[in-house]
């Protein structure tokens, strides 16, 4: 949608001034109002960010950021599969300068669609090859890793699936919850598609669908859910049962990861990436240095419960070593191909409901 400005006139019943005079005062009164558009305190302008991450999640890094380097930063919070769109929706005229993306499907989107700019080799080298662009327009700055969490009391551990695609089966029907509109969701939809083919992943949504599996807005709602068991089991990211966790050490909530290299375990990274069209590159790419810094790093395994990607920091102790785990990967530079088709495949199969 394209909005146009509107401008508004007040007749007040009095002859409006004109001339010379009345020129200069306009633009006296006008000076201030684009000085204040285009600064933020100082000569520097704010640094743009869209965030498809929470804000409980990166706004204490932000704040970080802000305090040791003196640059303002503005954030623009919202889903990553959104923001990506707004983003190509705005084309050269975003104002955007940083993509903080939850999910990496849709910041292989935009680089797809040539809304990234390459990052330097420095910075991208930091991580390893499966985590980041092959053309340096992202890089990963922690991982997830889905899982099945399930209630101890309500589920045998033994009776639990060796893969994720088994979960259609009648024995699980509406005993699986599952959020289709989460980002993640969305990602490990997409790379079904590209591991097993769009015939196989359209049999595995429509199955869930079938089995009237409990829909819910989110992860952290499903673990909720599972805790209370209000449903046996649910398919979320490892970090938010970590977290449940944490806070309740008698929570009966407990994660299982699916083995063999089940892509039920898929490991999903939070990527960060800077726009083309940025004025302000240099402390974009400075931001996206920060993030990849080991305080950042040691930040994601501490606080948010994840795997650090970078800085040589190890993961929080309540988690498995990844070389341990034997979870799945693919190339997430494919995902952003299957961006929106993805969406819509989700949608057609009818287990959003």
């Amino acid at each position: 949608m394209r909005l146009v400005p509107t401008w508004f006139s007040r007749r007040a019943g009095r002859r409006r001034a004109t001339g010379p005079a009345a020129l200069l005062a306009l633009v006296l009164l006008a000076v201030p109002l684009v000085g204040a558009a285009c600064s933020s305190g100082g000569d520097r302008p704010k640094l743009v960010v869209y965030s498809g991450r929470t804000e409980e999640l990166i706004q204490p890094l932000i704040d970080r950021f802000r305090d040791e380097t003196g640059i303002a930063v503005e954030v623009k919070y919202g889903d990553s599969a959104d923001l990506a769109l707004l983003i190509d929706q705005e084309g050269d005229r975003s104002p955007a300068d940083v993509f903080i993306s939850q999910s990496p499907g849709a910041t292989g989107f935009l680089a797809g669609a040539d809304r990234l700019r390459p990052l330097p080799e420095e910075v991208t080298s930091q991580v390893a090859p499966a985590y980041r662009a092959a053309d340096g327009t992202w890089v990963g700055l922690s991982g997830r890793v889905r899982t099945l969490v399930y209630n101890k009391n309500l589920v045998d551990p033994a009776t639990l699936p060796r893969s994720v695609l088994d979960l259609t089966d009648p024995a699980y029907k509406g005993k699986v919850a599952v959020a289709p509109q989460n980002g993640s969701f969305q990602d490990f939809v997409s790379a079904m598609r590209v591991q097993l083919g769009d015939d196989r992943t359209v049999e595995w949504l429509r199955g869930m669908a079938a089995n009237q599996s409990p829909v819910f807005a989110n992860n952290t709602a499903i673990v909720a859910a599972v805790g209370r068991g209000e449903v046996p089991m649910g398919l979320v990211n490892h970090y938010y049962n970590v977290r449940a966790q944490a806070e309740d050490p008698n929570v009966a909530s407990v994660n299982y990861f699916f083995p063999d290299g089940d892509i039920g375990s898929l490991l999903l990274v939070t990527a960060a990436s800077v726009l083309r069209t940025s004025a302000k590159s240099d402390d974009a790419e400075r931001l996206v240095r920060f993030l990849l810094s080991e305080d950042s790093q040691r930040y994601f395994a501490e606080k948010t419960q994840e795997y650090p990607l970078a800085g040589g920091v190890a993961p929080p102790a309540s988690l498995p070593p990844l070389a341990s785990l034997d979870v799945d990967t693919v190339d997430f530079g494919q995902l952003g191909a299957e961006f929106r088709s993805t969406i819509q495949m989700i949608k057609d199969s009818g287990i959003e409901r």
